[in-house]
């Protein structure tokens, strides 16, 4: 990766004009893409799950960047989920499924191996199925048979014809209907209502990351220059921020190609905090050396530590996550340190996921690097057929 223009990141109409696939204008869509998908789940008929009984147990099949659907679930349902919710990539149904159960399968192509071949299996068994998968697709073609659901992407995302967006960007668009399928079966509270406001925070969010914005005003920008030439450990203080966490990490990855690894407070407390004494934190500054001339002493650990609105946590959750930050100061890491406004739970999640996708992309542009293509993943796909 070459080194981090600032100049560009400084430049609005510079920065959209490099982001030729329009990723930028895609995230900022992100408001829309929940007000669509909420008509195109209600045309589907995803209101007529509620006439059924609920179901004994939901699973979710998803992967790669369709798999946030999945952790915005379980983050939100949480432990007062009434029934248990099961999240599977790919490989066997589990053998207990049957016709009291739910899955829902999630592909924004309708093609994905995993979540196609765990549709299939579960309507042979008589599951009540749900897929969000593009028109026409074999995955589609499953959610339309009889008592089951199938609502297509926000038609504005939709991939085809070569078009390289994917559900990195398009993440709304498969989480609403998910969302409000969940709903309609009595297993989490999220009506259309509360995705409205979910909708709005949103493009608070995209308005206060908009590319014009100045670096010190744009809390994205601010980010992506905190990071770098780092290696970034983000941090949850929380189940709700655990799924932001992952996120993030998987944004820096695939957007940035910037390796990132995610925790969450309090179980990965200790293994985080051991990182500070190893070979990416700080190093001992050479007092002769030549900040211009000198290169670089290599990259650096940064701690992005995403932190729910205070009201919405423990007082035992927030001196953890105070402790860690303190240990990382003392130890010479740097902390970035996001949080949310208050607000539904959805809506702090919502906002901090949208924060982070920003500074992937304005970190990826301003490194040079196109976040919507990568050439090693297209020659992965090609290989693996």
């Amino acid at each position: 990766m070459t080194a981090l223009d600032e100049t560009l990141l400084g430049d609005g109409d510079a920065l959209v004009a490099a982001d030729e696939h329009g990723v930028l204008r895609a995230l900022a869509s992100a408001g829309a893409q929940v007000r669509e998908a909420v008509g195109l789940s209600a045309e589907a008929g995803t209101a007529r799950l509620a006439d059924d009984e609920r179901p004994r147990a939901l699973v979710i099949a998803a992967l790669a960047g369709s798999s946030v659907v999945a952790d915005v679930v379980t983050a939100l349902a949480g432990r007062g989920c009434p029934v248990p919710v099961v999240v599977r990539r790919g490989g066997p149904l589990p053998s207990w499924v049957g016709p009291l159960d739910a899955v829902v399968a999630v592909s924004l192509s309708g093609r994905a191996p995993g979540p196609l071949a765990l549709a299939v299996e579960a309507a042979r068994r008589g599951a009540r199925v749900v897929t969000v998968a593009a028109p026409g697709s074999p995955l589609a073609d499953i959610g339309s048979r009889s008592g089951n659901v199938t609502v297509p992407p926000a038609r504005g995302l939709r991939a085809a014809g070569g078009d390289p967006r994917s559900s990195r960007v398009a993440v709304w668009s498969l989480v609403t209907p998910v969302l409000l399928a969940c709903d309609a079966l009595g297993l989490l509270d999220s009506p259309p209502e509360a995705l409205a406001a979910v909708a709005d925070r949103l493009d608070a969010e995209a308005d206060t990351c908009k590319p014009w914005s100045e670096p010190f005003v744009n809390p994205a920008k601010a980010l992506a220059l905190e990071l770098d030439g780092a290696v970034p450990v983000v941090l949850g203080d929380g189940d709700l921020m655990a799924a932001a966490a992952r996120r993030t990490a998987a944004m820096l990855a695939r957007t940035a190609r910037v390796p990132a690894v995610s925790g969450a407070l309090p179980d990965d407390a200790s293994e985080v905090v051991a990182t500070f004494g190893g070979p990416f934190a700080a190093r001992a500054e050479d007092v002769f050396a030549d900040p211009f001339l000198d290169a670089p002493t290599g990259p650096r650990l940064q701690l992005i530590v995403l932190r729910d609105a205070v009201s919405a946590v423990a007082d035992e959750e927030r001196r953890l996550a105070d402790a860690v930050v303190s240990t990382a100061a003392d130890a010479g890491v740097r902390v970035s340190e996001l949080v949310a406004d208050t607000g539904a739970p959805l809506e702090r999640l919502a906002q901090l996921i949208a924060r982070t996708d920003f500074a992937a992309a304005y970190l990826a542009l301003a490194s040079g690097v196109d976040p919507a293509r990568s050439p090693q993943v297209a020659d992965l796909k090609d290989r693996i057929g």
